[in-house]
């Protein structure tokens, strides 16, 4: 399991990507299956998603495993000498693409915190989805901070009004600058100020089924 580095856009950033993660792929799928239903996500995110605590084993040993495997590729990319579990869930993308509101149709960021990283197992096998990441056409903002916020949100109201269904690559408002393909036991390490989205074709299967829709296991981490 040798993990891939990439260097993405004029900013420079990095995303680790490291495939065969967990020799456990099929239990870990039924394990989230046996969570299911997962509830709706109420905010952003476009489906279902089911929060991990620890009373929920043996999803939360799996993902304090997954952790711990992943913590030398987190230090070393990321320049990080340790860092804190914020949260983690399973999670699948469920929504109509004509239901979406504007702020899911446009790529999005999970912070401005420096060192706030996010961790995407994928757990599914589903062809021509991933996630990728974006530059924002008109300010040139790749990497979302607390001093460039405001001029991001001003651009993103004032445009991408006429943008519909999931984004699948750059258009008039966004710029692609790379891409991971999602697939199976494949996992990505990325901040969580870059301006990213999931890539969801018009065919994939928008199932609430964890062994038939895109599953993922989503983690957060604060760095140090």
């Amino acid at each position: 399991m040798k993990p891939e580095l990439l260097i993405l856009g004029n900013s420079q950033s990095r995303v680790v990507v490291a495939d065969g993660f967990t020799s456990a792929y099929d239990q870990i799928r039924r394990m989230a299956a046996d969570l299911a239903p997962f509830p709706p996500q109420l905010q952003y995110y476009p489906g279902l998603r089911r929060m991990i605590t620890e009373t929920d084993q043996p999803a939360h040993d799996y993902m304090q495993r997954l952790l711990l495997e992943a913590s030398p590729y987190i230090g070393g990319a990321f320049d990080i000498d340790g860092f804190d579990w914020v949260e983690g869930s399973f999670s699948m993308v469920t929504q109509q693409p004509e239901t979406l509101t504007p702020r899911q149709r446009a790529p999005h960021i999970d912070t401005v915190e420096a060192k706030y990283l996010a961790i995407l197992h994928y757990l599914s096998d589903t062809p021509g989805t991933g996630t990728a990441f974006f530059r924002q056409r008109s300010t040139g903002i790749e990497r979302v901070t607390a001093e460039s916020f405001d001029r991001y949100v001003a651009a993103a109201e004032a445009e991408n009004t006429d943008a519909h269904g999931y984004i699948t690559g750059s258009n008039a408002w966004f710029e692609e600058i790379g891409w991971v393909e999602a697939k199976p036991d494949r996992l990505v390490i990325y901040e969580g100020c870059l301006l990213h989205s999931g890539l969801i074709p018009p065919d994939m299967p928008l199932s609430d089924d964890p062994l038939v829709g895109r599953l993922t296991a989503n983690l957060f981490v604060r760095g140090y």
